[in-house]
């Protein structure tokens, strides 16, 4: 499983052409305790840079956006229910939504680990 990131703090971790999408732990400890989670509709097609889900946390509002191209596949119902999820494990049980990717070439041209590190160094 490949993982990528983008410069506004979200991660898509590719599994074929299926990417999980959400945001970083950087950006989870900027933004406070999640308190509220809007998720995008299952079947929406995204792109690139385009606002998804919306967060709310004690501090700001925020949107998580889209990676790259793609159609919303699945939603983290969970995160719906207890936003702190995304608080405990943002890179792990607190993602977002899955979309089936349109361009899996385009992941590549996201940042990886190394250049994601030194960016928020």
């Amino acid at each position: 499983m490949t993982t990528r990131y983008t410069e506004d703090h979200e991660y898509i971790k590719m599994d074929g052409d299926i990417g999980t999408v959400g945001i970083t732990a950087f950006a989870q400890d900027k933004l406070g305790d999640l308190v509220y989670v809007e998720q995008p509709k299952v079947g929406r097609k995204l792109a690139a840079k385009e606002d998804a889900a919306i967060i709310e946390s004690v501090k700001a509002a925020a949107e998580v956006k889209a990676p790259v191209d793609g159609e919303v596949i699945e939603v983290n119902e969970a995160v719906v229910a207890d936003p702190s999820l995304v608080n405990t494990d943002p890179e792990g049980a607190g993602w977002f939504f899955k979309i089936k990717v349109s361009d899996v070439a385009a992941v590549a041209k996201l940042h990886d680990e190394t250049a994601y590190k030194a960016m928020i160094a």
